[in-house]
């Protein structure tokens, strides 16, 4: 297994381990390849929840500009 097929199977299991839910790992893994290089580099890896700052980056960057949400509270 590669890298990121390793990171597929720890992000299917947070999913079920932490959110209570089993993964569509077709989704999961077209997901991770949308991320791109991302996922390896443990600074843009995860997103720093307890920082607003953080959570404003994330809401322009991806809900509004990536996934074409409209803004409004997070």
């Amino acid at each position: 297994m590669g890298k990121r097929d390793d990171l597929i199977v720890t992000y299917a299991n947070d999913l079920k381990n932490k959110c209570g839910m089993d993964a569509d790992i077709d989704l999961l893994t077209k997901m991770t390849i949308g991320l791109g290089p991302s996922i390896y580099n443990a600074d843009t890896a995860t997103v720093a929840g307890s920082q607003p700052s953080e959570l404003e980056t994330l809401k322009n960057n991806f809900l509004i500009k990536k996934l074409g949400l409209t803004d409004g509270p997070i």
